[in-house]
């Protein structure tokens, strides 16, 4: 028996009671964006999701190869009659038992999937502000660069933005100095430099942060540089824009009181959708 909400009901179900995701964070996961069937940049959510595995001391299974990993996430897709473009989720969590200390390390995986309207990418031209968010830092770890189902920093990050009329925050990590937006890696545009920070600086290893990086590579004129970025620097900025898989690049037209163009945003956009057509 348990007490929910004030009532006593049959413990029926442990997927909550028991998982070990939802009582101690103990869970990676990946989001996904599927397009007319097909998992994007599959192989590098593969390779980053068996690394979080692995960081995390959780035993992968034999059958999980990238394979079996696709068919799970299409066959539930078509499952749900999505025939356009998807957002998928896959959370793998350690098995139930033990407290802090797992009675063991195998694993089991939960997938959730729901439609998204475009098939490609696109620019939001709409005014999106931020600040920085400093009520809690990221600290410079390995665990900071894997996507763990402990986003704390992320959830209070976001009702702060919420309650001060912000699109986003800013995170900054123990050294004051900044390292991504609450859903996705930073990229700064100073001149004819291409900025982002390292992932030594505690954030996530983006799988579109990637992509980005190797397009921005193919631009003529621009220089790709992974350094260390202040609060300070963003204020120098030409222009700031956040990335992540399901948005793909989102201009930031607002930090305090410096407003930002978007011109290396649509070109990149650009050439996402084109790299996407291509494969």
């Amino acid at each position: 028996m348990i007490n929910f909400n004030g009532n006593i009901a049959a413990q029926d179900d442990n997927i909550l009671t028991q998982n070990r995701a939802f009582l101690y964070g103990d869970g990676v996961f990946e989001t996904l964006k599927i397009i007319n069937n097909k998992i994007l940049f599959l192989e590098d959510h593969y390779f980053r999701l068996m690394a979080s595995m692995r960081v995390i001391r959780m035993e992968i299974p034999m059958n999980f190869t990238m394979e079996y990993f696709e068919e799970q996430v299409l066959k539930l897709v078509q499952e749900k009659s999505i025939t356009a473009s998807a957002r998928a989720r896959i959370t793998v969590f350690r098995n139930d038992g033990g407290l802090y200390l797992p009675k063991t390390n195998e694993v089991s995986f939960l997938i959730n999937a729901t439609p998204l309207e475009n098939t490609s990418y696109a620019i939001n031209t709409a005014q999106y502000e931020v600040d920085l968010y400093k009520d809690f830092y990221v600290t410079k770890q390995l665990l900071s660069s894997i996507k763990t189902t402990n986003k704390l920093i992320n959830v209070t990050g976001s009702i702060f933005a919420h309650e001060n009329g912000l699109n986003n925050c800013i995170l900054v990590n123990d050294t004051k100095n900044v390292v991504e937006g609450l859903q996705g890696n930073l990229f700064m545009v100073v001149g004819k430099k291409l900025i982002t920070p390292p992932v030594s600086e505690g954030c996530v290893n983006g799988v579109m942060r990637k992509q980005i990086l190797a397009l921005a590579k193919k631009v003529e004129g621009i220089e790709v540089i992974e350094e260390i970025i202040s609060p300070f620097d963003l204020q120098k900025a030409d222009e700031l824009f956040l990335t992540n898989i399901i948005m793909g690049i989102q201009p930031i037209t607002k930090y305090r009181k410096k407003e930002f163009t978007s011109n290396l945003a649509h070109l990149l956009v650009q050439k996402l959708n084109e790299s996407i057509s291509e494969n």
